[in-house]
């Protein structure tokens, strides 16, 4: 558990290397996946404030334990990666999603320092290198309950088990060898739900199960695609995603190529390698 632990707080602070001053995005213009986030972060503030009054310590690690690896490294880390390491440094969703991440190390970091103490104090001291104090010598994070949002919760719910029917589908395909990585895969899903299909319309499907492309569909589904008996009214058929590996994000992609001035890239990474080189930064 600590490894795991201090594994996420390294990682943090290494990405929040490349948060710029005047880069933060008001919660409100966040994506939803940045606001699901700091949601999720709001109700463990409760969870956590509450057994540190009962002395319950036991509670404090579970809790930051689950959340920091199912929630975090295992999800939302795992989506972002690709907005963070190759998105240009101008994109709004890098930015807010270099927000987010700030928000949850400081919140961490606050909230572990009782426990791992020393740990947390090195950590502050790379986080908050013009700090005068130590993290021992400041308070817990305040007002988190102003990300609070039940309806996107919600509406997140039902995104997640999508999901899971996906990452099923692709973990046979991957058994069977048809797949290495999920990059090469192109998921048809099938909803037989209207309330499902609508949600689905309003993301990117393809960016939260980490393929290449991802397509959604109210069509009755083949009696061979894959389900799961706890996710009703979706059924997944996973194709090879169509075109060249990018070479930086390595999807797999129609486009890759069509920038002359970056053959071995998509469009979206060659605007990027142009922006990094303009700024006179390695990407």
């Amino acid at each position: 558990t600590y490894r795991k632990l201090r594994n996420t707080i390294r990682w943090m602070l290494g990405t929040l290397h490349h948060l710029e001053p005047g880069d933060a995005v008001a919660h409100a213009d966040m994506p939803e996946l940045e606001r699901l986030m700091l949601h999720r972060l709001s109700e463990i503030d409760a969870v956590v404030r509450q057994a540190y009054a009962d002395f319950d310590y036991k509670t404090v690690v579970a809790q930051l334990s689950a959340f920091m690896n199912t929630e975090l490294s295992a999800f939302y880390f795992d989506i972002r990666k690709d907005t963070l390491y190759c998105d240009a440094p101008s994109s709004r969703t890098r930015k807010a999603a270099l927000t987010t991440i700030d928000i949850l190390c400081d919140a961490i970091l606050k909230w572990l320092a009782p426990i791992l103490s020393f740990t947390c104090d090195e950590a502050w001291a790379s986080y908050q290198p013009q700090a005068a104090s130590s993290v021992h010598l400041t308070t817990f994070p305040e007002a988190l309950s102003r990300y609070r949002d039940e309806r996107l919760a919600d509406k997140w719910a039902v995104v997640r088990d999508v999901r899971r029917a996906v990452t099923g589908a692709l973990e046979l395909e991957r058994a069977a060898k048809r797949i290495g990585s999920s990059l090469e895969a192109s998921p048809l899903v099938h909803v037989s739900d209207p309330a499902v299909l609508g949600i689905l319309a309003e993301i990117d499907l393809a960016e939260i199960c980490i393929t290449s492309n991802a397509m959604v569909t109210n069509a009755d589904a083949p009696a061979d695609a894959f389900r799961m008996h706890d996710v009703k009214g979706v059924a997944v058929v996973v194709e090879r995603a169509a075109g060249r590996k990018c070479a930086r994000s390595w999807k797999i992609l129609p486009t890759v190529g069509d920038d002359p001035e970056y053959p071995d890239v998509s469009p979206r990474d060659a605007d990027a390698l142009r922006e990094w080189k303009a700024l006179g930064r390695t990407p």
